[in-house]
């Protein structure tokens, strides 16, 4: 078995497998134990998509068809800024309650 897809984590390794198996190319996906060796942070680069030496070529060209066609955010992705009005006012609320209380017990 040889590796036609090096994968950023399980979830588009599975996306990946899913489509070679749909053009008939078996495949598995590995790493699933060392994502969860890593605790609930999601580790990349430890999942690939295997599959057999005689399919590797044809897989390779379907994952390049993949590549073409995905989107790739170049840099850090654009912030969600509705989340971030969100989590910056949640903190101005908890910041007060925290100045309201330690003033409280400081009389």
């Amino acid at each position: 078995m040889r590796i036609a897809y090096r994968a950023k984590d399980l979830a588009e390794a599975h996306i990946v497998a899913g489509l070679l198996r749909a053009r008939g190319i078996e495949s598995h996906v590995g790493g699933h134990f060392l994502q969860g060796a890593m605790g609930e942070i999601g580790a990349s680069g430890f999942t690939n998509v295997h599959v057999d030496d005689d399919d590797y070529p044809k897989a390779r060209e379907i994952v390049g068809e993949y590549e073409r066609s995905s989107p790739r955010l170049l840099g850090r992705p654009r912030p969600n800024k509705t989340v971030d009005r969100y989590a910056r006012g949640f903190l101005a609320i908890l910041l007060l309650i925290v100045l309201a209380l330690f003033l409280a017990v400081s009389w």
